[in-house]
């Protein structure tokens, strides 16, 4: 490919075909390492982060990068700005987080435990499995961390939430509702998809996927009482016979809250409202009080639109 051929690829790759990387590490509470994480997401301009979401009760940070994706003649993805951007956040969060001292009510499998990436505009599903696999043979490699594929990155399609039932992720190990060291063997018992089979206690695992948008929406619940939250979390969720493509769990969220944290799987079919409406039923068979919920990030237009500005405003 010659130069002119290759810039024009690019940007025409800018104004279309876009990928957005959701990056969640497990630290919300020390400013200094998250600063160290925020420089090293600006290190290549082409990446832009667009939203970030921080919950010091969880002790979770959601970075939120978009950027383009070029294609060879053949259609084949070949280079994306975003590669070199995760990795580069990646190892500020390995360089400053020590997994074993990290607790939250949010329940994480390593120190970075989630990178998924979604197509937007006119790119492909395909194309967002192609940087998921290529970023996690990185990280493999380069930081020695076991990886678990997920949804397109993987060739059957695995779930998420498969892997973490088999690798105890939903059962608090501290106080019945917290998180807190780290409590899985250091030897896995089946082989991650890159990486070694041996986990660091101090960055543990991390899990990659690609796929279609899914929101995020969490509803507070005004309870003391962990059985009970749960309870209408089981009753949400789509896997024990609640509301389809609803995945729900429920975390503690102060003194007497919890949240009902839900994936929205499907949200053009079973929206916010639906599930909203849900929590309110159940809540208030129980006696109990339901706040308004929020999305954790912007919908998929709002954050091409975002991109878009904050690129054409670096360029200007």
């Amino acid at each position: 490919m010659d130069s002119d051929s290759s810039c024009e690829n690019k940007r025409t790759s800018k104004e279309s075909m876009l990928v957005c990387c959701m990056l969640f590490i497990s630290e919300a509470r020390n400013r200094a390492v998250l600063d160290l994480i925020e420089r090293a997401a600006r290190l290549d301009p082409e990446s832009v982060t667009v939203n970030k979401f921080e919950d010091r009760v969880y002790n979770r940070i959601r970075f939120t990068i978009v950027s383009y994706v070029v294609v060879d003649s053949t259609g084949s993805p070949i280079y994306s700005p975003l590669h070199q951007t995760v990795l580069a956040m990646v190892e500020a969060a390995y360089g400053a987080i020590n997994l074993e001292l990290h607790s939250g009510a949010h329940p994480r499998l390593g120190v970075v435990d989630d990178i998924v990436f979604h197509p937007l505009a006119r790119a492909s599903l395909d194309e967002a499995a192609w940087l998921a696999k290529t970023v996690a043979a990185d990280i493999g490699s380069r930081f020695q961390v076991p990886v678990f594929l997920y949804a397109a990155a993987h060739p059957t399609g695995r779930a998420p939430d498969t892997i973490r039932r088999e690798l105890g992720y939903y059962t608090p190990n501290f106080m019945g509702n917290q998180w807190a060291g780290w409590t899985i063997p250091e030897i896995l018992p089946g082989a991650p998809d890159e990486g070694p089979n041996h986990v660091s206690r101090t960055r543990g695992i991390v899990m990659i996927g690609a796929r279609p948008w899914v929101a995020l929406y969490n509803i507070p619940v005004v309870c003391t009482d962990v059985s009970t939250a749960r309870q209408i979390a089981r009753m949400v969720r789509a896997r024990d016979g609640g509301l389809p493509t609803v995945q729900a769990l429920a975390l503690v969220h102060g003194d007497d809250s919890f949240e009902i944290a839900c994936i929205l799987l499907e949200p053009n079919q079973v929206g916010a409202d639906r599930v909203q409406a849900e929590v309110e039923m159940l809540a208030a068979q129980e006696g109990l009080e339901v706040e308004k919920g929020y999305f954790t990030d912007f919908p998929p237009e709002m954050i091409v639109e975002k991109y878009m500005n904050l690129i054409s405003s670096r360029r200007d």
